[in-house]
């Protein structure tokens, strides 16, 4: 990613224009370059440095085979996040954050696995002996859990980050992670204060264009570790088959040593024949 470029398409998105004066977040001043008409403006060179900070990280976690959480529940930003996010096969939540989604972890499988059970009665034919009337309360609670649960359906345990748009509205998420001491990356509005996250990344947060580009910027991040995942797999699976491959030789060699010395042998006895017993001479008194 070229830093000149990343500057100006954080410049075309907006990316640079934060909250009014009077809404400001004084932890946010290291990250503020000026006020201009009340309105206070990024600094984006800080904000490229973050990026690249924030997407080399989740590249390590993606690598790892590990999950990363994107939470974005405002309007300008969970459609974008679905779309985005489902290309990696990462889970998201854009709908509203359910209390306890990770404190409460094991309360919030259950309610996955209760879809998969109405997901398998419909498929085994379970709801052709129930009445009309249970049919649809099934249809109705599957399609209630599908809203709230069905991005995190392949979440099996807690996730090795966050990934938050606005913490100010996405708090609960922001404590529960921190409870749990589980890596915290976020856009991060002059609203806000950035020592709530371990990788802050000051920018617009209101602005579709904004969290478009930066999201896009993470996703691609992670793309690239599951990519580089996918090599060590197969550089691991081609240095075993390599080490099978010498073990098999050497078991070979030697059987061909044995075989060799065995052959050896018997050309020699063939050869000089069978060795013929001595006799005993016993001397006459």
């Amino acid at each position: 990613m070229s830093v000149r470029t990343s500057f100006n398409e954080l410049l075309e998105s907006g990316a640079h224009f934060g909250h009014l004066k009077s809404k400001w977040n004084p932890a946010m001043a290291p990250y503020i370059y000026a006020e201009k008409n009340g309105i206070h403006i990024i600094d984006l060179n800080k904000t490229v440095a973050k990026i690249e900070e924030a997407a080399e990280a989740l590249k390590q976690i993606a690598r790892s085979g590990r999950k990363v959480l994107f939470v974005a529940t405002k309007k300008q930003a969970k459609d974008i996040v679905a779309e985005k996010v489902k290309t990696v096969n990462m889970p998201y939540v854009t709908e509203r954050w359910p209390g306890g989604m990770l404190t409460n972890f094991a309360t919030i499988r259950k309610s996955v696995r209760r879809m998969s059970q109405i997901d398998k009665m419909f498929a085994d034919g379970t709801f052709t002996n129930v009445s009309k009337r249970e049919r649809l309360q099934f249809s109705r609670e599957r399609a209630k859990l599908e809203i709230q649960f069905g991005s995190v359906s392949d979440l099996t345990r807690l996730p090795a980050a966050l990934f938050i748009v606005d913490i100010t509205k996405e708090h609960i998420a922001v404590a529960e992670a921190k409870r749990l001491n589980i890596p915290t990356f976020a856009i991060v509005d002059t609203n806000s204060n950035p020592n709530l996250v371990d990788f802050a990344v000051p920018a617009n947060d209101d602005a579709s264009t904004s969290i478009a580009y930066i999201i896009e910027l993470m996703v691609s991040a992670v793309k690239e570790g599951l990519s580089d995942r996918k090599m060590d797999k197969e550089a691991n699976t081609e240095e075993g088959d390599t080490k099978e491959l010498s073990a098999n030789e050497a078991e070979e060699l030697a059987e061909g040593i044995v075989i060799k010395g065995a052959t050896k042998n018997t050309s020699e006895e063939e050869k000089g024949g069978a060795k013929k017993p001595r006799r005993r001479v016993i001397a006459k008194k």
